[in-house]
């Protein structure tokens, strides 16, 4: 591994790093610099533009809704002035559901398509691949009832993490990639894309994939 190699590792690395800590201390200003400007987000709730995407999680900030992010370990593929990141991750969120405050947390892995241009890397799009959650009443104590019909309709990686922010009013996607499965399979088949230059530009990322507002 060459030292260019080295260095655009490290600065992707600081790149995804920064992308948790600023979101999730609400440091707007700082946080848009981790994206291009024709940026993608992918989530549960909201599928669109990183600028939409940032002016929502504002919003939401201010209302108090309150999800955090916790980073594990990183794999990085590079070619050239692309890459294709997958890191370790837990998503945390408090809500009420039935009326009971509780913590759901989801596990999973950020894929990202990056790219460097004008010597800087950026995110083109990020993708979350969900793999399992669960949801405690912060109280042990209290009872805690879900309608598993509106449970089990939600994919398994995510279903509580879904149950609980449409119980707070967003409205979820069900299909997202998995652990397992054939949305997960062709986010890996889009990274390769990526990597050898079959897919284009950042905007063929996401084509026939329309923003859904939350």
């Amino acid at each position: 591994m060459n030292e260019t190699d080295l260095f655009d590792r490290s600065t992707i690395r600081n790149l995804l790093e920064n992308w948790a800590v600023w979101r999730d201390a609400g440091d707007w200003d700082r946080f848009r610099t981790v994206w291009h400007d024709d940026g993608w987000m992918y989530a549960t709730w909201f599928q669109g533009p990183a600028a939409d995407f940032i002016r929502v999680s504002s919003e939401g900030w201010d209302k108090g809704v309150s999800i955090l992010h916790f980073l594990g370990g990183v794999s990085i593929d590079l070619a050239g002035d692309r890459a294709v990141a997958q890191t370790k991750m837990t998503i945390s969120q408090r809500a009420a559901v039935h009326n009971v405050s509780c913590d759901v947390v989801c596990t999973g892995r950020f894929y990202d398509f990056l790219e460097k241009r004008r010597s800087t890397w950026g995110l083109v799009l990020r993708q979350p691949i969900y793999e399992k959650d669960r949801l405690d009443p912060i109280d042990p104590s209290a009872k805690l009832e879900l309608n598993s019909d509106r449970l089990n309709a939600f994919p398994v990686g995510y279903r509580h993490l879904a149950y609980a922010q449409e119980e707070i009013g967003y409205r979820v996607k069900r299909d997202m990639p998995g652990l397992k499965g054939p949305e997960v399979e062709e986010l890996y088949a889009r990274g390769q894309a990526w990597l050898t230059g079959a897919i284009a530009r950042g905007e063929d990322l996401r084509k026939g994939h329309a923003p859904v507002a939350p």
